[in-house]
């Protein structure tokens, strides 16, 4: 029997952020895809092995759990420079997105194959177990829907074979799941907040606090109210507005005045948030602001997070903080911090760190399945030593 191997997975609107083993691999793909042909032409003078395979994934997805089987799709970066590219749009379920799938499937099929011969495994299949731990928005996981996410995942086999990707071309990878845990992003910050990879507590003054959590996605907003060291579920709220729409007016916008085509929303955060000449873009090779853009319809998207933020805030008057997380946070945090100051100055905390904010939810998982796997290995010891014990008939 394959041995199962611990992958925490957070499909997020911007980019899969992905943990496994021990901790001694990750991936970070953007959530990026376009459909194409099973042969691609590969242009340049590398040879194709020679090439970064996680920026030329171009792959075939076979599953049961998908509406479009057996569909072929350039992945991530390879899909960003596609005419025909997709990412999640906005009022879309996560839980209901083939591409939501692909991604996850993706990340745990390059995750199988790595550090793999890739003479030797030409044509080979690769089996590959995998306990996930992973997460939907707030908004899904109240209304149900991780039930039926989890179902899809369990009980089938998810076979990603790849095509014309470096070093991997000519490889599948069967995936099956051991046991998968769907987990809310709202308690998942949560974890991450308070405890270590061992479950440990480490920021002892929050544990017994009534706090909130506001995660800006791409496509939507959660807000978990969490007291008694679990979230409420009554008093937490999902809303369906994340930055994916504001980065595509940014998008358009830039296109329109400058005649700049940006490859994808990535591009855009990038522009926004990078450390030098944030606000610039290059056109017919000068250096140009498009701040007058960017500001403008981020304070916009802004003003509408500080809203939910006072709206909820009002609802849990006892509340102590507010953590703002997710990759909109890192977006939108100077402006969320100029709103509040000349508002009503909230006790509210962003992460220094834009990589920890982004991670948060991986990492959280990460501890979670790892902990769930602690807690079930006693009892699977047991059941392993009473069969090896059991008198033959």
């Amino acid at each position: 029997m394959t041995k199962s191997r611990i992958a925490a997975v957070d499909v997020g609107n911007d980019a899969v952020k992905a943990n496994f083993g021990k901790l001694e691999s990750e991936l970070y793909i953007p959530n990026v895809v376009a459909r194409d042909l099973e042969d691609r032409p590969v242009i340049g003078i590398e040879e194709l092995d020679d090439k970064e395979p996680l920026d030329n994934i171009h792959i075939r997805v076979h599953s049961p759990a998908l509406q479009e089987n057996n569909a072929i799709y350039r992945v991530g970066n390879l899909a960003a420079k596609s005419d025909n590219s997709t990412e999640l749009d906005p009022g879309s379920s996560k839980s209901e997105e083939d591409q939501t799938l692909v991604m996850l499937f993706t990340s745990l099929a390059l995750d199988a194959v790595a550090g793999k011969d890739a003479q030797s495994s030409k044509n080979s299949v690769v089996e590959a177990n995998y306990t996930l731990g992973t997460g939907l928005p707030l908004r899904e996981v109240k209304e149900g829907k991780d039930v039926g996410y989890r179902s899809q995942l369990l009980g089938s086999v998810h076979q990603v074979e790849f095509l014309v990707t470096p070093k991997y071309q000519g490889m599948k990878v069967n995936i099956k799941f051991d046991e998968v845990k769907v987990y809310p992003e709202g308690f998942a910050a949560y974890v991450n907040l308070v405890m270590d990879n061992d479950l440990n507590i480490i920021n002892k003054d929050l544990i017994d606090k009534q706090i909130l959590i506001q995660d800006i996605g791409g496509l939507s907003t959660d807000i978990a109210v969490i007291r008694n060291r679990n979230v409420d579920d009554d008093k937490a709220q999902g809303f369906n507005l994340g930055v994916a729409e504001s980065l595509e007016q940014i998008r358009d916008e830039i296109l329109t005045k400058h005649g700049v085509e940006l490859d994808s929303r990535r591009d855009v955060v990038d522009i926004i948030t990078r450390k030098n000449d944030r606000h610039h873009i290059m056109v017919r090779g000068s250096r140009t602001s498009v701040h007058d853009i960017t500001d403008r319809i981020l304070l916009e998207l802004a003003k509408k997070q500080y809203r939910f933020l006072r709206n909820v805030w009002q609802k849990n008057s006892q509340s102590e903080i507010c953590y703002f997380v997710g990759g909109g946070s890192a977006v939108l945090k100077e402006y969320i911090k100029t709103l509040n100051n000349k508002l009503d100055g909230f006790n509210i905390d962003f992460f220094e760190d834009e990589n920890e904010s982004i991670w948060m939810m991986a990492n959280a998982y990460y501890k979670l399945i790892s902990d769930y796997i602690r807690k079930t290995e006693p009892v699977q010891n047991k059941k392993e030593d009473k069969k090896e014990k059991a008198p033959s008939k």
